[in-house]
């Protein structure tokens, strides 16, 4: 079957076919009215336009690059939906990567996608290694960077500070009374934003005359089934805890799961506590304490910024947008 044509949806349209390919790049100078003619036209015939074409002669696409670390949990899931919903309707489609936690990976993925001439670059974090942040800062498009606010931004900054929301849990537990903590953390090599948690923890702890009595670290990343094990192995050389902060709500409720199997009382005896706020950890049946994350609107903050960043002068634009975590599950004893 024959692919339809440029000139055949101008002919539809009843413009030319200059109009007809400068109202479906979104063109400024093309009414609504003219776009709304053209785009039905294009949509009666089933056209698909060329975008490597458009980015030859515009030098950009339409796309809005995003790369995160990861997809095994619903933390990003949630933060690639926002960023969805932000860019619905405004002709500009999101293109996500996704690095494992690899600085090499992230940097390759980074290289290809500003190879495909994106209209913006959305990158998870403010720790790229020197030769990724020269790349990104040499791109020549707006760059958004989410999800921390600790470091020094490229560019847009959307996100919070992690070693605040540890300081900040800290505070909390140490209000409901608890003195004895360890802690549980899994590849802290690579999940930086949850490494910089541990220090704003430590921190607080520090400052109260206070240190963590046993930690449990491991390389894989975090999982329930990683957080129950090293529970288990942590409570078997210091079953005097009486809380136990994890790098995240995954390995926090495999924490709980072990205290359970070994019939300890929670939050009684020992408060387990995460981050992130994630709805499985909130339907358990004993809640945890957690700092739940606002990664949906961080999306759609980022999103929306795109889309401005492309047709607003940038300097008009605000830079970084802060965002602090809801802390719940924290029983403040008597």
């Amino acid at each position: 079957m024959r692919k339809p044509t440029l000139e055949e949806v101008a002919a539809e349209a009843g413009v030319s076919k200059m109009t007809a390919s400068r109202a479906l790049r979104g063109a400024s100078d093309v009414s609504k009215e003219t776009r709304a003619k053209v785009l039905n036209a294009a949509e009666r015939l089933s056209y698909v336009g060329n975008r490597l074409a458009l980015s030859l002669s515009s030098q950009r696409t339409n796309l809005v690059a995003v790369v995160v670390p990861s997809m095994s949990n619903i933390v990003f899931p949630e933060v690639l939906a926002g960023i969805s919903a932000a860019l619905e309707g405004s002709g500009m489609q999101a293109v996500f990567g996704i690095s494992d936690y690899d600085p090499a990976k992230e940097h390759a993925i980074i290289r290809d996608m500003l190879s495909w001439q994106p209209s913006a670059i959305i990158v998870t974090g403010l720790d790229q290694p020197g030769e990724t942040a020269r790349m990104l800062q040499s791109a020549a498009i707006p760059v958004i960077q989410i999800m921390d606010l600790d470091g020094t931004p490229v560019d847009f900054n959307v996100g919070l500070s992690h070693g605040r929301a540890g300081e900040d849990m800290a505070r909390a537990l140490l209000a409901a009374g608890r003195k004895r903590f360890g802690y549980i953390g899994s590849a802290l090599d690579r999940d930086l934003r949850a490494g910089k948690r541990k220090v704003g923890f430590e921190r607080v702890l520090r400052e109260s005359g206070l240190g963590f009595v046993e930690q449990q670290q491991d390389s894989a990343f975090s999982s329930i089934a990683l957080g129950k094990r090293l529970t288990s192995t942590m409570l078997a050389t210091a079953p005097d805890l009486d809380c136990i902060y994890y790098s995240n709500d995954d390995m926090a409720t495999g924490g709980l799961f072990a205290c359970m199997e070994l019939g300890i009382p929670t939050p009684e005896n020992i408060l387990i506590a995460g981050f992130n706020g994630l709805d499985l950890a909130q339907a358990l049946p004993v809640r945890i304490a957690t700092s739940r994350s606002p990664r949906r609107m961080i999306g759609e903050t980022a999103g929306k910024l795109a889309r401005e960043a492309v047709t607003t002068e940038a300097a008009s634009l605000q830079k970084v947008f802060s965002f602090i975590p809801e802390i719940t599950g924290v029983p403040h004893l008597q």
